[in-house]
């Protein structure tokens, strides 16, 4: 399968289809209903009760949303993946990694609002890897603020990624602070038309628009099989880091800071999932898309293919018994 996956070619976009149907296939088996958690903003808020009035808490509609959000996720991020050329032959490699990763919990393949933003942060990922070489980053700055404020409208402990970018502004671009007063202002662009939306509404109060933001420690994992899934994403991880470590002299400038920023998106992912902690675990699925990377990584770099197939299929083998025999 990895061999397969290492090939960049237009049936591979087929085949990873029907690989996610394989490993996601329990999403329709055992369809849920998303809940609403305190930390859920007013923007997911909405969207989730617009769902609700049409299709009337119809659980197998949510698990086909989700199959197609987490098919079009992978899709887009092999292929930013490819057309910056952050590993050096373009593969299926990371869209592979991401539908692998987002199964290796139930609580990921749930609606929610994490998994929603796993969309815009990849292009957020995508248009800030972009900046190194832009001549006027002003507008793409705009832009990059704009979608980090609606993602924290969505989620509010998502507000931590305006960390992502300022420090992505410091990893990719000379220090320039009329650029970080442009990115601070596209990130309270969207709080305007909240403002807007609360004063008309009569619920104005800045009790309403400030985030409540109480770091806690993550709940314990709370069977074998979720610290089991939490083994298969931390070692790939590991091996796909030292690869990445040892290939590094090898990279272009920008190719070494887009690795850069992605451990930036890691970090600010972990500080995400440490606010306000919810009894699940769909908010640690923020961190597939930096994870996905390494996985990449990982089967990508050896040179004999016999121990990233081992890897590969002993994780495949763990999702099947999880949702298929648990």
């Amino acid at each position: 399968m990895i061999g397969i996956f290492r090939q960049k070619t237009p049936a591979n976009a087929l085949l990873l289809v029907f690989y996610a149907l394989i490993l996601k296939f329990p999403l329709f088996l055992h369809p849920v209903v998303p809940i609403l958690h305190p930390e859920d903003n007013y923007l997911y808020r909405i969207i989730l009760n617009g769902l609700d009035s049409v299709f009337h808490h119809f659980p197998v509609f949510y698990s086909v949303l989700t199959f197609l959000l987490l098919i079009v996720q992978a899709t887009l991020f092999d292929r930013i993946f490819n057309h910056n050329k952050v590993l050096p032959k373009p593969n299926f490699l990371p869209g592979m990694s991401y539908i692998l990763i987002t199964s290796l919990l139930p609580d990921w393949g749930h609606f929610s609002a994490p998994l929603l933003i796993n969309t815009i942060m990849i292009w957020v990922w995508y248009r800030m890897m972009e900046l190194y070489n832009s001549q006027r980053p002003g507008t793409a700055i705009f832009n990059i603020g704009i979608w980090a404020g609606v993602v924290s409208l969505l989620y509010i402990p998502a507000v931590a990624f305006l960390l992502l970018v300022l420090m992505g502004l410091l990893t990719m671009r000379p220090f320039r602070i009329r650029e970080w007063f442009v990115g601070l202002l596209g990130f309270t662009f969207p709080y305007y038309f909240l403002f807007i939306y609360l004063y008309l509404s009569g619920h104005w109060s800045w009790s309403n628009v400030i985030p409540r933001i109480v770091f806690t420690v993550p709940a314990l994992p709370s069977s074998i099989w979720v610290t089991l899934g939490i083994v298969w994403l931390i070692v790939p991880f590991m091996i796909g880091g030292y690869f990445v470590q040892k290939n590094l002299s090898k990279f272009l400038i920008q190719i070494r800071k887009s690795w850069s920023l992605l451990l930036l998106f890691l970090m600010v992912a972990v500080l995400v999932i440490l606010i306000n902690r919810v009894n699940s675990y769909e908010n640690w699925v923020i961190m597939a898309v930096p994870f996905a990377a390494f996985h990449a990584a990982a089967y990508y770099y050896p040179t004999k293919t016999l121990g990233p197939n081992i890897l590969h299929w002993m994780i495949v083998a763990y999702i099947l018994a999880m949702n298929y025999f648990i």
